[in-house]
């Protein structure tokens, strides 16, 4: 299995074991567009030049331009959530990969209360903390160890490590949340909700609300919403009828005169 594989495995196992579902859920498939507008912030604070934290190399023609502009990878970044109309119970334990230089996923939403078990798949140490969380202060987090940790409340958490200054995590703690799911890179969702009722699939990227908020009503047949994509970055949503693709989702080389 490559390395990118295994992480979209990861991630869509993690969705499932935070939110088991019963055998008559319903499941809510969507689509995601724009994503490639959105910028990490650990990209966005290294163009700072007094950081000295990369430099480019010179641009070469034949190389496409869609390979030469950062985007993110939605599989572990980009969550969707369903939000219910009241709090929701915190599901069982969640695992969080930390290894290779990120965190599987990099964006979480769960109810407050959620444990999280932090596991280090890399040879070398970590030394993960919550930003400003006196209740997860940095600590030496050898080959294959863990740490734990609970959501403690309703907010935004950042997660980051002493020896790896790159690696950054956000878990959402949003106490209506009673499903979460990770795009694949073409932007297909699937959320799986137990129980009817109505609720809002909202979007996070980075510990941040992005696209539009979109209602829907969940009974008892499955529900296919590929046809409204959810747009996360760029300005207004699609008009229905409209094609899902467009030019930020799959970008023209330039430079080859495409």
């Amino acid at each position: 299995m490559k390395p990118s594989d295994a992480a979209k495995l990861g991630a869509w196992v993690l969705a499932l074991l935070a939110f088991p579902a019963a055998a008559d859920a319903t499941k809510v498939k969507g689509l995601v567009t724009k994503f490639r507008l959105l910028e990490n912030p650990v990209w966005a604070e290294a163009k700072d030049q007094k950081k000295h934290a990369y430099s480019f190399r010179e641009v070469v023609p034949t190389v496409g331009g869609e390979f030469r502009v950062l985007f993110p990878h939605i599989p572990k970044e980009l969550c969707v959530a369903a939000l219910a109309p009241g709090k929701q119970e915190a599901p069982p334990p969640v695992l969080i990969r930390v290894g290779g230089g990120r965190t599987t996923p990099v964006t979480i939403v769960v109810p407050p209360g959620t444990h999280l078990t932090f596991q280090n798949t890399d040879p070398f140490k970590h030394r993960i903390y919550g930003v400003g969380l006196k209740t997860f202060s940095a600590s030496d987090t050898t080959r294959g160890a863990t740490r734990e940790w609970t959501v403690p409340g309703p907010g935004t958490f950042e997660i980051r490590d002493e020896l790896a200054p790159s690696l950054r995590m956000w878990v959402v703690g949003e106490p209506n949340v009673a499903a979460i799911a990770y795009p694949s890179m073409q932007g297909e969702f699937l959320l799986t909700i137990k129980d009817p009722g109505d609720y809002v699939l909202q979007a996070f990227f980075a510990g941040k609300k992005v696209g539009e908020a979109k209602k829907v009503t969940v009974q008892e047949r499955d529900i296919d919403l590929s046809r409204a994509p959810i747009q996360v970055a760029g300005g207004k949503t699609p008009a229905k009828g409209d094609k899902p693709e467009d030019k930020a989702d799959q970008p023209e080389d330039k430079a080859q005169g495409k």
